[in-house]
């Protein structure tokens, strides 16, 4: 898919689409990631953290590893197009990286959880957000429990978060799409975009 076209900027280059996926714990986010970058040219931007980096990370791939008071600094600076904290430690998608990949006319794709898919249609108001959606409940326990690293109190809670997802989801994405299959999942939002891009 060729990026999609807005107003040409002053450099005669067409933007790209920022697209936002989200979804539950257990829904199948990282396999439709993967099955859109087979069909589609995306960049995905490594966002910021102050935690420490794990063993086989990449600093500058996996994540950009910072101390917490030059993250907190960016906050401040207004510098990031979304953030949160989770577990004492603070996640952000800098929003300099992100604008610039997309006026050179790259498709930008974030995986990121609810809370900072609605931060980012605030900032950048032309991003696409998906939503993806398990066939049921029942069904998304049954992924959680086939993984067999999930204890059963970690179980209930992901459960309990996913149903408060789903139901804030409704109003603040652009498109729910469920995942029944994954290479479905993945063509059915490359159609979106396909249809974003008309005119």
């Amino acid at each position: 898919m060729t990026p999609v076209t807005e107003a040409e900027s002053g450099s005669g280059v067409t933007k790209g689409t920022l697209l936002v996926v989200s979804g539950p714990s257990g829904v199948g986010k990282s396999s439709v990631v993967r099955a859109l970058d087979e069909r589609m040219q995306f960049h995905f931007s490594a966002s910021w953290t102050t935690r420490s980096r794990r063993p086989g990370e990449v600093d500058g791939v996996d994540y950009v590893f910072v101390e917490r008071d030059e993250f907190e600094k960016s906050i401040a600076a207004g510098e990031f197009l979304e953030w949160a904290e989770y577990s004492g430690y603070l996640y952000g998608t800098p929003r300099k990286q992100v604008l610039s990949h997309i006026d050179s006319g790259e498709n930008v794709l974030l995986d990121i959880e609810n809370d900072g898919a609605g931060q980012v249609k605030l900032s950048y108001p032309e991003s696409v957000l998906v939503f993806i959606l398990p066939p049921s409940l029942a069904e998304l326990e049954r992924r959680l429990r086939h993984r067999g690293d999930t204890s059963e109190s970690d179980i209930k809670k992901r459960l309990s978060v996913a149903g408060s997802q789903i139901e804030e989801a409704h109003a603040k994405f652009d498109y729910l799409v469920t995942n029944s299959e994954v290479g479905s999942v993945a063509d059915e939002i490359v159609s979106i975009l396909a249809a974003a891009d008309s005119p």
